[in-house]
């Protein structure tokens, strides 16, 4: 069987190199290779930029695997939530795949978020850890806490980062003043309302535009949005600009935390364990 842990890919070397970082940990906990894979994108890095080997996408990658006889693949999301990549574009692409080779199997394991019921909390951990982190950077007493993500056409994607925030609110209540959440960005129109308020919205409300901001990133990896100037941190810088009293910090990424081996590790292992015990 094939192992494949899977991200949606970047124009930044970064996030390649720290999905092949993880790669790497995974394959030296459960002795056995997990091949690290952007979905898309990746393929258009410099190698030079990345150790001199290229980039690989998942399915000219997948194809490769097919040709040289692989026909069992399971394939570990490195996403938080059930974002339409995995859960629509993939089986689209799955699809055509098993029309030339009709015996490919292909299993999936969970997202980082697991469900509400059955999530084991490292996630939420990992979240937690990055705001204490900023806390003792910055030394605010009782700042406000901001958990932004990207921004889905998917609700439940939205679930997943107020169902956390909810988390947050009671984990850290004696050290923030509040948890509210905001995307960076989101489509046009009533029907994606469910991603408001946006990031620049919110840290131009009363409250928070006079106020010491912690900005959460709920981002795995460096890229055009998250990390060192990216679409986040120019968004904060604009809201500074018009709210001279407001200050922010952004938390450092969650895909770089040391607990995220160990969720990976968690979601791989209960999946093998299924298709052992099938």
């Amino acid at each position: 069987m094939v192992v494949q842990l899977i991200d949606n890919g970047s124009l930044r070397p970064e996030s390649w190199l720290n999905l092949q970082r993880l790669a790497t940990a995974s394959s030296r906990r459960f002795g056995l290779q997990v091949h690290g894979i952007s979905l898309l994108h990746s393929d258009r890095l410099d190698p030079n930029s990345i150790g001199g080997q290229p980039a690989r996408i998942w399915e000219p990658t997948m194809r490769a695997f097919l040709k040289a006889g692989e026909r069992e693949f399971f394939i570990q999301p490195f996403f938080i939530g059930p974002t339409a990549a995995i859960t629509q574009y993939m089986p689209e692409r799955l699809q055509l795949l098993q029309q030339e080779f009709p015996d490919l199997k292909l299993r999936y394991g969970d997202f980082l978020f697991s469900g509400e019921d059955t999530d084991d909390g490292l996630l939420t951990s990992i979240v937690c850890q990055r705001i204490k982190e900023a806390l003792g950077i910055t030394g605010w007493m009782r700042p406000r806490v901001v958990l932004v993500d990207h921004g889905s056409p998917l609700p439940e994607v939205t679930f997943v980062r107020n169902y956390i925030a909810g988390q947050l609110s009671v984990l850290l209540r004696n050290e923030v003043h509040s948890v509210a959440v905001a995307s960076m960005e989101r489509r046009e129109g009533d029907l994606y309302r469910f991603n408001d308020p946006l990031l620049a919205d919110r840290l131009d409300q009363d409250g928070y535009a006079q106020s010491e901001v912690i900005i959460a990133m709920l981002f795995l990896s460096p890229g055009r949005h998250a990390g060192p100037d990216g679409d986040v941190e120019q968004i904060c810088k604009e809201a500074r600009l018009r709210n001279p009293r407001l200050a922010t910090h952004c938390t450092g990424l969650l895909g770089t935390h040391p607990l995220m081996e160990e969720l990976l590790y968690q979601r791989i292992r209960r999946q093998l364990i299924t298709t052992c015990d099938a």
